[in-house]
């Protein structure tokens, strides 16, 4: 029978005895580096976006407003110097979003979509096309209705009016944005 060594008296020993023949392996290839993408979060962004559907709702009836009546809303607070300069146009139009050829549903998602965008790039007046609806059943102008409705249900919206003439007279509207809360 061999005999064993004697044990080593501490466990530092012991570990350098046992590790004594290891050697560290030779290579030349490392995994790359791939950084994680960040988790999206799939369910609060499908929720956000249904909020925004449910946030306009359409009218249960509409007075039918016909193709060349004029919209006017202000919010109270609204100075009528303000609403005044609304009318003739005297605001600077940053931005336009054209409702034409839409279905009602792609209108209102549209709108949903532009307005708080607007206002969280500080634009303070925008034109809506919404057209006369010349090309609509009947001849009336149906998403003028529901877009009337729709931007008076909008917290960022502080006026709305149709538009002079030359910007689409009464197939468009400019509307006032709220300054955004940032």
């Amino acid at each position: 029978m061999t005999k064993k060594p004697d044990p080593p008296e501490n466990e530092h020993d012991l570990f350098r005895e046992l590790m004594d023949d290891v050697r560290p392996l030779q290579q030349d290839k490392t995994a790359p580096y791939r950084p994680k993408k960040p988790p999206r979060p799939i369910k609060r962004e499908q929720d956000e976006k249904q909020v925004i559907r449910d946030m306009m709702s359409d009218p249960v009836s509409i007075d039918e407003l016909e193709t060349g009546e004029e919209l006017l809303f202000s919010r109270s607070g609204i100075q009528p110097n303000v609403m005044r300069k609304l009318r003739r146009g005297q605001f600077s139009i940053e931005a336009e979003l054209d409702l034409h050829r839409l279905t009602s549903d792609q209108a209102r998602q549209a709108v949903a979509e532009f307005l708080p965008e607007m206002s969280q790039l500080d634009k303070r007046c925008v034109r809506i096309i919404h057209g006369k609806g010349h090309g609509s059943f009947n001849k009336t102008p149906v998403i003028k209705n529901k877009l009337n409705h729709w931007l008076q249900q909008r917290d960022e919206v502080l006026a709305f009016c149709s538009a002079r003439p030359v910007d689409g007279g009464t197939g468009a509207i400019y509307v006032l944005l709220r300054k955004s809360k940032r």
